[in-house]
């Protein structure tokens, strides 16, 4: 904490006095002290002057340097009076960030000082301001420098307490990772850009969500899918809806809209988004010029529009309010297309203007075609050209689409080449492409998982974390809902170990590798086989039936195998083992580490499916934060657990963290491809979940006992083999935990999970 403003023990004047001395002939900062105490004297008493020099005594103190000195003086220089214990309250608190961060970050800090200071009327403002900072220094000291460049945007949306509770959320959100803490607190990370907005007060798009849901259900019969629609860098997040197959993207917040207009808003935006989905059709952009594709795109909100309002009328009473241009509006192509628009929804809008009245005629003559998707392109064609005519200027990368509910007209163009200023429409198209999780009656997630390709990845590039292989949703339960596309798996580089000193450890064990393949071989799991023309069995083989009496009615000799029996069951089994080699991994366990337990473990097993001709792959994952969950593989289905497996499975090592439930997303995905009648993910670990980036580990156990549910309603069976005994019934169910306390009791608990796979 900072300190509190020191009592004056020694007579007034002893800290202006050794100020004084200590500065006075200082090149850099003598001038500007002699200047700053002349303005002061004007208007301060002794008193004052004297609390202000002790602040400044505690950045000489903290060695600030001369430049916060500087700073320091001129943010002194328009002074008020009584104001002399605020800023010492102010150098105490860059004298702390200094000695936490260094002086360039306090200088950062004292340099934003002056605009700060417009949103922070008084000392208890300011309070909260030091109090964030000086964590922010104690904490994570890099991340103060781009906060102070931006505090001006974080001090907008609600003053010193909002700052305060900015910077605790930032440290919460991005862990140890220096890059996502640099890119929060610049604002460049969207999810910071909305916690802004949240702070602000504003009523957004997780607010309103379940309640758009059901509004949409509503209307069509079918939940919408919806997501939320960032921004890109610095820049605001767009204020236009957008479409990316059946996807459809609102934004997080219509800023500057009353509260009481929001809910409307965004029911207005996506009547119009379902009323696209429902009645329009992407077109060929080809030769068209970019003036015929603005006035297209609005000819096409119109007509989908005059669509929906005949099955429900009442959207017309929706739309109609948000439509605000009028006839005296500037005579700019924007502006006189909005009076269109306008015109096009409201039969109660007069407008005198000949543009606008002939896009009502050609509009009211083609009622009889409103089905047919090219109606836009024809009128849009002939109106574009017309302004044309009229010699206004048109830039279409400036263009907003008019009114506020409609979306960016995006989804209605096939081009040839994505526009470059428009890139992120690639990304949209890939999240449309991802199934979101089926939704109850009442709009509410259920718990069922995505289908397998909600793990296709993303176009993100490699780094040294590894190229990214998939993306997958994470549960939020605080929210009580799915997160999507929250966490990313990466494919790592599997290191290679000595594969002879791990079978060498495996013939010590005096047995242990013979007893694991005698259970996996005698498993009797996979389906029965069914026998066909028996001579005896449990039921009639219908063909082979009439076979035998067709035989009969001809004269020939019937076949007397006529009925079905149950053979053995055949292995029909497919099956990912699944490490967690995280750090915890490296404690010991019974005079081995939980690593090396596991690594044995799996050696057996894996041998002794290879041997039964089971198909299995073998993976293991680790991971820092929830944009790097590493998955090395170690073996696939299609390989062979040969000596070079068994060096990969060698060479691993413990590190990093445990978000089990995106690997558990990950194995399921890939054993969900594989064609067999069992389909199985065991997973082997030494604890319950935990990441960098996740405050409350209660919070990851619930997102992977919700995905360890998923894969059983899609038919894969999940079973946790946990090393050293730890707990984690709460992921796995207490039917499918298999505690282990030591590497001997393996061969036990392996038969026990078969046994209770052969009666599954």
């Amino acid at each position: 904490m900072i300190a509190d403003a020191p009592t004056l023990e020694a007579p007034v004047g002893a800290h202006r006095a050794a100020l004084t001395r200590l500065l006075a002939g200082r090149a850099d900062v003598g001038e500007a002290l002699s200047a700053a105490l002349a303005r002061l004297d004007a208007r301060w008493s002794a008193e004052e002057t004297e609390v202000w020099a002790s602040g400044a005594l505690g950045l000489v103190h903290a060695n600030a340097g001369g430049r916060c000195l500087a700073a320091y003086f001129r943010l002194s220089a328009s002074a008020r009076e009584q104001e002399a214990a605020a800023l010492a309250a102010d150098a105490r608190g860059a004298a702390e960030v200094a000695r936490h961060a260094g002086s360039a970050a306090a200088l950062a800090v004292l340099e934003a000082m002056p605009a700060a200071l417009l949103r922070l009327p008084d000392a208890g403002a300011r309070a909260f301001w030091w109090r964030g900072l000086v964590r922010l220094a104690r904490e994570a000291s890099d991340g103060v420098a781009p906060l102070a460049a931006h505090a001006h945007a974080v001090l907008a949306a609600g003053g010193g307490p909002a700052f305060e509770s900015f910077v605790a959320a930032g440290l919460r959100a991005t862990g140890g990772s220096r890059a996502r803490r640099t890119a929060f607190f610049a604002l460049e990370d969207p999810a910071a850009r909305r916690l802004l907005e949240r702070a602000g007060g504003a009523l957004g798009f997780e607010d309103l969500e379940r309640r758009l849901k059901l509004f949409g259900r509503a209307l069509w019969g079918v939940a919408p899918r919806l997501a939320g629609l960032e921004g890109a860098g610095l820049a605001p997040a767009p204020q236009r809806a957008s479409i990316a197959g059946e996807l459809i993207r609102l934004p997080h917040v219509y800023r500057g809209v009353p509260p009481a207009r929001v809910p409307p808003l965004y029911r207005a935006a996506l009547a119009h988004a379902q009323a696209h989905l429902v009645f329009g059709r992407r077109q060929k952009v080809g030769k068209i010029r970019p003036l015929q594709i603005a006035m297209t795109g609005l000819i096409e909100d119109a007509r989908v529009e005059a669509l929906a309002i005949r099955r429900f009328p009442g959207l017309r009473a929706l739309w109609t309010p948000w439509h605000e241009a009028r006839p005296g509006d500037a005579m700019t192509a924007p502006m006189l297309m909005a009076r269109l628009a306008r015109a096009l929804l409201d039969p109660d809008y007069e407008d005198p203007d000949g543009f606008v009245e002939k896009g009502r005629r050609l509009f009211a003559e083609a009622d009889g075609r409103l089905d047919d998707p090219l109606l836009s392109r024809a009128i849009g064609g002939l109106l574009g050209n017309d302004i044309g005519q009229m010699r206004l200027r048109f830039d279409l990368k400036a263009y907003v689409v008019e009114p506020l509910y409609r979306d960016d007209n995006l989804a209605l163009w096939e081009f040839d080449e994505p526009p470059d200023e428009r890139a992120d429409e690639i990304e949209q198209a890939v999240d449309a492409a991802r199934p979101t999780p089926e939704e109850r009656d009442d709009g509410r997630p259920s718990d069922e998982a995505p289908e397998p390709e909600a793990g296709r990845a993303r176009p993100v590039s490699a780094d040294e974390r590894g190229p990214v292989v998939a993306v997958y949703p994470e549960w939020d339960r605080a929210a009580g809902a799915e997160r999507p596309g929250w966490t990313t798996v990466r494919d790592a580089p599997a290191p290679h170990g000595d594969a002879a000193a791990l079978e060498a450890a495996l013939q010590r064990r005096h047995g242990f590798s013979e007893r694991i393949a005698r259970l996996v071989k005698g498993a009797r799991i996979g389906k029965a086989a069914r026998l066909r023309r028996q001579p005896e069995g449990f039921d009639l083989d219908l063909d082979a039936a009439v076979d035998a009496a067709i035989a009969l009615r001809t004269g020939d000799l019937p076949d007397e195998r006529i009925h079905r029996a149950s053979g053995k069951r055949a292995r029909d089994v497919a099956t990912v083992i699944l490490l967690d080699i995280s750090e915890s991994t490296r404690d010991r366990v019974g005079g081995a580490t939980v690593l090396e337990i596991e690594t044995l473990a799996v050696a057996a097993l894996a041998r002794a499916m290879e041997a039964a001709g089971d198909a299995f792959a073998v993976r293991a994952f680790a991971s820092c934060g929830r944009d790097d969950v590493r998955l090395f593989r170690l073996k696939d289905f299609a390989d062979r657990f040969d000596r070079d497996a068994m060096a990969r499975l060698a060479g691993l090592r413990s590190g990093l963290s445990t978000r089990l439930g995106a690997a558990l997303r990950h194995a399921g995905a890939e054993v969900e491809a594989v064609r067999a009648h069992r389909k199985l993910v065991i997973a082997l670990t030494d604890g319950e979940p935990s990441d960098i980036d996740v405050a409350d580990p209660l919070d990851l156990v619930e997102d992977a006992r919700r995905a360890t549910l998923s894969l059983r309603r899609r038919g894969v069976d999940v079973f946790g083999v946990t090393l050293g005994g730890a707990p984690s019934g709460a992921v796995f169910g207490r039917a499918n935990t298999i505690p282990v306390k030591k590497l001997e009791e393996l061969p036990a608990r392996v038969s026990e999970l078969y046994f209770r796979l052969a009666r599954l």
